[in-house]
């Protein structure tokens, strides 16, 4: 990664995502880094709708998201990180057709998920023995992937003498992905400079491969750190920021 706007960039986004520290349970003033929508296409048919937002403030920093599927599904998460990208908080909320919720938050070391599968049933919980700076990565919300990538670029690159240097290797990242209760091992890696027509303009991206246990992505960030595109080959499926 030679370009330095593409680095300076870097270096902002992921002061804006692990600076600050959640000392207090409600921000006071808070600083968009990034929102906006991503249209999810699958074999060319648009099938649902995420909106995001990732806010920074004086005391951490928070990702809201909501997925709005065709078929009338419904769903939102949230996660609350501190002051170096620590998980304080994760809340997943099902709106329809089920009204099934989600938290992960630190006990002790490690994190504890609590699932109520639906009103009136009995909550239970489960331990994992990752520890606070496990990335959330939950199913079908993309903006997670935005995140894991800053996390990536904060992880893979030093700054000596005003520049940073990016490792060009796979870097292992831990994950968490609540709906599924389970934890893994992820590995990201930048790939090449590349043009890609974005509704019919044609940008200049920054291609990176995500491979975990459920096969390979593709992951297009522009020169901002803002996720564009994904692809997920091996299920015909596409992600378009609109």
């Amino acid at each position: 990664m030679k370009n330095s706007r593409f680095l300076l960039a870097l270096a902002i986004s992921v002061i804006f995502v692990l600076a600050g520290s959640m000392l207090a349970a409600k921000l006071e003033t808070t600083q968009p880094v990034d929102s906006g929508s991503f249209g999810v296409f699958v074999g060319g048919k648009r099938v649902a709708t995420e909106t995001f937002s990732i806010n920074q403030g004086p005391g951490g920093s928070v990702a809201k998201s909501q997925l709005k599927v065709d078929d009338g599904g419904s769903q939102t998460s949230e996660v609350t990180l501190g002051a170096s990208g620590e998980l304080r908080r994760y809340e997943w909320h099902e709106l329809s057709p089920g009204k099934a919720e989600a938290t992960v938050a630190p006990n002790g070391d490690f994190l504890t998920e609590r699932v109520i599968p639906s009103p009136g049933e009995k909550a239970y919980e489960q331990p994992f023995l990752v520890g606070n700076t496990t990335t959330i990565l939950d199913d079908y919300f993309f903006v997670h992937r935005e995140i894991l990538a800053w996390r990536y670029l904060a992880s893979a690159c030093t700054h000596t003498n005003g520049n940073f240097q990016c490792k060009a290797e796979k870097v292992q990242l831990g994950v968490l992905v609540p709906r599924q209760r389970s934890s893994m091992l992820v590995s990201i890696q930048f790939l090449k400079r590349e043009k890609v027509d974005i509704h019919g303009v044609m940008l200049d991206l920054t291609k990176f491969s995500l491979n975990s246990e459920t096969g390979e992505w593709w992951i297009w960030l522009d020169d901002s750190l803002k996720l564009v595109r994904i692809v997920i080959p091996a299920e015909n499926t596409e992600v378009v920021r609109d």
